[in-house]
């Protein structure tokens, strides 16, 4: 078997199933987390999303606290903390305090994006659209809390000056790639649910990247979705929970993650599952075998330093094989 050279690492949306709660959802995605860690996954990431009953990964920071501590490997990380969301000095304090318990464990990963609705998003913060906007220089902003030379400033992050956390920018649009190039960040794209920009947004990353303090070569992650089963057709009928929860999201329709239907004919309407496959075109399901090649196929062509998988799907048994079935293809 040929072995992808890459690290492999894992995005836990912390979906709720039908006919569950957020207790046992937990419970479950602490068995996902330890089982990773024991495979020696890279990183385990969770997503900031607000106003969803059916997605228990709102308070990104606790998330990362709890796991980080029910974990001794892996590294526990944001993808991403939404940053205009959040003032830069408490998100340096909160890290600050994560990277000081856990030392060289914790990843930030920053997006723009408010993770919600737009109403949702002027809850979370009046002047979100101004705070968007100053994206980059909330970025920097963080950074200077980090930074030893912000000793001299008025206004200081403890815990948090001084510590290394490697900073990510997220995104799925030409804006992240230039930002994350002009930086000199480490760059993670959304190709999981928004791989329209992939491929030209990775191609203008690395042809403008200018090496910084943090990174000296441009380094880039791709998240996509991965279910892998015992046969074809196994895989193909969970993979229906996902494209059934995202043709939910494309309606505007708030439902939780439900058991695959043997079809989803009669769901939805010809322009919708164009629509959804194409949202979700880099989603790899199958057997082992097919997966693995599949993978090698996509790292062949996007050629990132690293791959982050996702698995939507309704059975946590399934979560737990795909995990396992992935670690194998990677040395």
């Amino acid at each position: 078997m040929v072995k992808l050279q890459i690290p492999v690492s894992f995005l836990d949306l912390a979906l709720i199933n039908k006919d569950s709660n957020t207790f046992e959802t937990l419970q479950k995605v602490e068995e996902i987390a330890q089982a990773l860690d024991k495979l020696d996954y890279k990183r385990l990431w969770f997503a900031e999303h607000h106003n969803s009953a059916h997605i228990a990964s709102s308070a990104t920071i606790v998330l990362m606290t709890h796991f980080a501590g029910k974990t001794q490997k892996i590294r526990i990380g944001s993808g991403g903390i939404m940053l205009p969301n959040h003032s830069p000095l408490v998100v340096a304090e909160q890290i600050g305090t994560l990277s000081s318990l856990y030392r060289d464990r914790i990843d930030l990963g920053l997006g723009r994006a408010p993770g919600t609705d737009q109403l949702t998003a002027q809850a979370l913060n009046r002047d979100f659209y101004y705070a968007a906007q100053r994206f980059p220089e909330q970025v920097r902003q963080l950074q200077q809390y980090f930074s030893t030379d912000n000793a001299h400033s008025k206004v200081r992050a403890f815990p948090g000056e001084g510590i290394n956390v490697p900073i990510w920018i997220l995104g799925s649009s030409m804006d992240s790639a230039g930002l994350s190039s002009e930086m000199g960040l480490p760059y993670s794209f959304a190709s999981h649910f928004a791989p329209t920009l992939m491929y030209q947004a990775f191609a203008y990353y690395k042809s403008h990247f200018r090496p910084s303090e943090y990174l000296d070569k441009p380094t880039t992650m791709a998240c996509v979705n991965v279910i892998v089963a015992d046969t074809q057709k196994e895989a193909e009928l969970q993979a229906n929970s996902m494209y059934k929860m995202f043709l939910n999201i494309v309606r505007g329709t708030r439902e939780p993650i439900s058991p695959p239907l043997e079809t989803l004919d009669s769901i939805w309407d010809a322009r919708e599952e164009a629509y959804v496959r194409n949202m979700l075109s880099h989603s790899f399901v199958g057997t082992p075998d097919s997966v693995h090649q599949q993978l090698l196929d996509f790292q062949k062509k996007i050629n990132v330093e690293e791959l982050m998988i996702t698995t939507p799907v309704y059975s946590h048994s399934i979560r737990l094989k795909t995990i396992r079935y992935v670690r194998e293809m990677f040395c």
